[in-house]
């Protein structure tokens, strides 16, 4: 205590070389900034003012004088906007910012072509039964791969009236929406998720002496090892075939099947109508399915070009030798797309595949220059919440950087923690912190800069066995990503939950309550058959096919059949 009170009140702190002596200073201290954002997550369930506090406890730490406590505000306040803005200054940073920013623009103009709606439609009409209706709700998903808000917005009003007229419960629906959503956006390699995931990453390789790492090739290496995401969308396929559920979502099918009661009667499920939206179509306006495939094919194949250019324009020596000698093999692909800057690469994309749909909707009428502007900037405006949770991120990292906080938690823990338990814990903590907020998003933000630094450090102290250093890293990168979904899929207050509710006109409590046992069961193999014999070194090409067996047997003989004839 008295080490505390004179680091407070007597010690004047400036800015120091390096983050081990600020580590051995500060001490404990260091942990204050994402404690600070981690507990207010939990008690104001709002993550903005959450990381905006962590931030400024760590500015106020980092200019604390003990002669003018109001000066070390006033300091600590104007080193937090410095902060701020130094991280938008970042070229990296403000790529992702506008990429985020133009394919929520796309998404906008794209939608109200009637582009995705054409799509949905064409797969609606095939829907024949109970199962089919399910299973093309779950493919749709696939083909609105690109953002997850987008999916509950345009599956939902699309099969609602099928799966009304098939007797399949809104519950059911809602949980085919939210379970497709979130896993599929999160493991696209283009999407409003990439960015954001690329550019926590990046800056916490850049926070153990790894600046020149390619955080897309990181990214993608975590796709094997994102357990839940895979192993949700493969529940929801076999318990749409096998017509089998468990559970108060059993009782809702059975409803649903046998009185025809699509909704609980005993709850209100009078909720907005997703087709008043202001992305929605026209009511004139003729669907086709290229208004939707045209635009997101050129963000796609731009995208592939651009990383290859941009790649091959950075490589320099042997790696550029190389490719020069054999431009198109495989392992030159590989080496481009390596050393490719993804934020320059796909906001280019976007803003290209932007000026095709608009073309395209101008060309057929479908609106006038003044509504497309005025639509694409409806979709920007759609993400500036993630722009505003991505700087607070990135600040909050800057200042646990200037504190040593990554350096002092990582000589606490890297000699005590198992090595086997440690990506479960980060799975669970990011449960945990997602459910309290209701977002995906900022329980990355918070947790992101902790994990890869400490897994690092885990791995060099334990002396990994089984697993390369590299790979404990990307399993750890996955329980990150994987463990938000998963609080984000059982939270009340989640934004993508509350919109697969109301696209599916099912009543919110209902929605969760039911999809609930479902996410907590998926997570629970993602931890048994995933991430604790992925961090034992067992392959995960192993893991996966017997965690998929799992899902299959306990639906099989777990789960009831809820149709008697």
């Amino acid at each position: 205590m008295t080490k505390i009170l004179f680091i407070l009140l007597v010690f004047p702190i400036c800015l120091l070389a390096n983050a081990e002596n600020n580590a051995s200073i500060y001490g404990a201290l260091t942990l204050l900034p994402p404690l600070v954002a981690i507990l207010l997550a939990f008690i104001t369930r709002n993550v903005i003012f959450s990381l905006f506090m962590g931030i400024l406890v760590g500015t106020f730490l980092a200019n604390i004088s003990g002669d003018n406590i109001v000066a070390s505000f006033f300091n600590a306040f104007v080193d937090m906007s410095a902060k701020m803005i130094g991280s938008l200054a970042d070229s990296w940073n403000a790529g992702i910012v506008l990429q985020v920013l133009t394919i929520g623009g796309m998404i906008a103009v794209i939608t109200k072509m009637g582009g995705p709606r054409a799509i949905a439609q064409k797969l609606a009409s095939k829907a024949k039964s109970p199962a089919t209706a399910q299973f093309y709700t779950w493919l749709m998903g696939f083909f609105i791969f690109f953002d997850d808000y987008a999916n509950s917005l345009v599956v939902g009003p699309i099969m609602r009236p099928v799966t009304d007229k098939l007797k399949i419960a809104r519950e059911k629906l809602a949980f085919v929406i939210d379970s497709t959503a979130a896993p599929i956006a999160g493991l696209a390699l283009i999407s409003t998720w990439v960015g954001y995931e690329l550019s926590l990453i990046k800056d916490a390789y850049v926070a153990i002496g790894q600046p020149e790492v390619n955080a897309f090739a990181i990214f993608v290496e975590t796709l094997p090892y994102r357990f839940y995401n895979i192993l949700m969308l493969a529940f929801v396929f076999i318990s749409a075939l096998s017509l089998r559920e468990f559970g108060p979502m059993h009782t809702a099918a059975k409803r649903a099947y046998e009185k025809g009661q699509v909704t609980n009667p005993k709850t209100d499920s009078t909720l907005m109508n997703q087709e008043n939206s202001f992305m929605m179509p026209k009511e004139d306006t003729s669907y086709s399915i290229f208004n939707a495939l045209v635009p997101i094919g050129v963000l796609i194949i731009v995208s592939i070009v651009g990383f290859y250019i941009n790649g091959v324009s950075s490589l320099e020596g042997k790696s550029l030798q190389a490719v020069q000698a054999d431009p198109y093999s495989f392992s030159s692909i590989q080496l481009a797309f390596g050393a490719a800057d993804a934020s320059i690469v796909i906001f280019e994309a976007a803003l290209l595949a932007s000026l095709v749909a608009i073309g395209m909707g101008l060309q057929q009428k479908i609106f006038s220059l003044h509504e497309a502007i005025e639509t694409w900037v409806f979709g920007v405006k759609s993400l500036i919440i993630t722009a505003v949770i991505l700087i607070l991120a990135w600040s909050l990292s800057a200042v646990m950087k200037e504190l040593g906080t990554a350096h002092y938690l990582v000589t606490m823990l890297s000699d005590s923690t198992p090595q086997f338990i440690l990506p479960t814990v980060i799975f669970i903590l990011g449960s945990i912190i997602s459910f309290s907020t209701g977002t995906s998003y900022g329980t990355m933000g918070i947790l992101m800069p902790l994990t890869i630094p400490l897994a690092s450090a885990v791995g060099v102290y334990t002396g990994l066995e089984g697993i390369e250093l590299h790979n404990y890293i990307v399993l750890n990168v996955g329980a990150v990503l994987t463990g938000a979904i998963l609080g984000d899929h059982c939270s009340p207050i989640s934004d993508t939950s509350i919109l697969s509710s109301m696209a599916s006109s099912c009543n919110h409590m209902d929605h969760i309550s039911t999809q609930l046992p479902y996410s907590l069961f998926v997570g629970f193999v993602s931890i048994v058959f995933g991430f604790l014999p992925a961090a034992l070194g067992v392959s995960v090409y192993i893991l996966l096919p017997l965690g998929l067996a799992v899902i299959f047997l306990t639906i099989r003989f777990y789960g009831k059949p809820y149709m008697t004839n």
